[in-house]
């Protein structure tokens, strides 16, 4: 049964049975399903289609899906498509190239068809909610834009007006690691009078608000990257 309604997914995949396998299971849920086979069709499906998500292997003929989705990253209209990286590279060094440079989630072939499903609709959710301004969640905390209202584990957080939108930015692509050039673009707007240090800064006040006893730091360093928001970490 339908339940999707013209949600338009983009796969863009090499091998023909995983490809079918795709295009079969979410096709059920009810999404509309676009298929490219390389890098370079799947880019321009993307730049043309503009699809509600995407999923992109790692291992492409023509052009990599790394590279892929660096340019859509990088695309005024596509930077803020949701993107799931599936590839058989599973090194956790590969993992955090591929969620660095703008991959919004990350499986490993072989998968569980029922979680890759739900990961997909964890996905989208949090996509819609930070357009339309709902509650954000991811595991322990929430995050509220329209209250400016912030949890872990039920309880309140107080944050600063520059914390919270660096809270914003990390729920709304958890695990992601940004780097502090993607920070100061999208939290202080190239602000010239912001350097590294500052940005630092707020992102120790943020850690140390989130801290809470017998809770794991939610805030991952990645080391000559950037940071992300991780709560196994």
């Amino acid at each position: 049964m339908a339940k999707s309604h013209g949600i338009k997914a983009l796969i863009i995949e090499d091998e023909p049975a995983q490809l079918e396998l795709l295009s079969y299971n979410l096709e059920k849920e009810g999404y509309r399903i676009f298929a490219a086979s390389d890098g370079e069709e799947g880019l321009l499906i993307a730049k043309e289609e503009l699809p509600d998500f995407i999923i992109l292997d790692w291992m492409l003929p023509k052009l990599s899906g790394i590279e892929v989705c660096r340019q859509l990253k990088r695309g005024k209209q596509t930077r803020e498509i949701p993107l799931m990286m599936l590839t058989a590279r599973g090194e956790e060094n590969d993992r955090v190239r591929g969620l660095d440079i703008g991959a919004d989630d990350y499986m490993v072939k072989p998968y569980s068809v029922a979680e890759f499903l739900a990961r997909v609709r964890a996905m989208i959710r949090r996509s819609k909610a930070a357009v339309v301004g709902q509650i954000i969640e991811y595991k322990d905390i929430s995050l509220d834009p329209e209250r400016f209202k912030v949890t872990r584990a039920g309880q309140v957080i107080k944050l600063g007006p520059t914390e919270f939108r660096l809270l914003s930015l990390f729920m709304s692509k958890p695990e992601r690691v940004w780097s502090r050039d993607q920070l100061l673009e999208r939290v202080w707007e190239h602000d010239l009078d912001i350097d590294f240090r500052t940005i630092d800064v707020h992102i120790g006040r943020l850690r140390k608000a989130l801290s809470l006893k017998g809770k794991p730091d939610p805030i991952r360093t990645v080391r000559s990257a950037g940071y992300s928001l991780d709560v196994e970490n």
